[in-house]
């Protein structure tokens, strides 16, 4: 009975370490599967500045100065640091993307101008970039994967319950067999 009581705490913590994870991978799935009938009107933002004299010999250098850095920051808003950049002879292009969105920052050395732009494509666009990982960085990535490995435990160990308990329950393995051949038959008949 120890085995059993050990079972359950691994499947009761997992699934409670999951359930809002999975309720909103779940709804994000059904967005993603009908992203085409979901219409969004995306807000774009975009901010012009001059940059100051001073920092246009570092930028012809092809570097952005830390003090660059910190001004583009309280001016713009946008943060710099560490991000890759585009260098030409005539500007420098700097893609910054992100969940639900995009945006760019382009230096231009003739005119000594800063363009910014900031797309929002809304709420659901946000969701689902987050469902897919897509731009959300190396902590959302590691949480993604930490979810991945609790969902896994609470699968597992929802499967041993269902074997401790199949006895009383006649229905449990053709269920878990529909539930197996279901997606392979879909795929196999609809898909290829």
């Amino acid at each position: 009975m120890r085995k059993f009581g050990t079972l359950a705490q691994w499947h009761w913590v997992s699934s409670a370490l999951c359930l809002i994870g999975m309720l909103m991978f779940a709804i994000t799935g059904i967005t993603l599967n009908h992203a085409q009938r979901i219409s969004a009107q995306p807000i774009t933002e975009v901010v012009t500045e001059s940059v100051p004299d001073y920092f246009l010999t570092e930028i012809d250098e092809q570097r952005f100065s830390p003090e660059f850095i910190i001004w583009v920051r309280q001016h713009i808003g946008v943060n710099l640091a560490g991000k890759s950049a585009e260098w030409s002879d005539f500007d420098v292009y700097v893609s910054l993307p992100r969940p639900g969105g995009d945006a760019w920052l382009s230096i231009d050395f003739e005119t000594a101008e800063i363009h910014y732009e900031h797309t929002k494509r809304g709420a659901i666009a946000y969701l689902n970039d987050l469902h897919k990982g897509r731009h959300t960085g190396i902590a959302w990535q590691w949480f993604l994967d930490l979810f991945a490995v609790a969902c896994i435990v609470f699968t597992v160990t929802g499967l041993l319950l269902l074997h401790r308990f199949a006895k009383r329950r006649w229905s449990t393995w053709p269920l878990v067999t529909a539930g197996a051949l279901l997606p392979i038959a879909i795929l196999l008949l609809f898909v290829h």
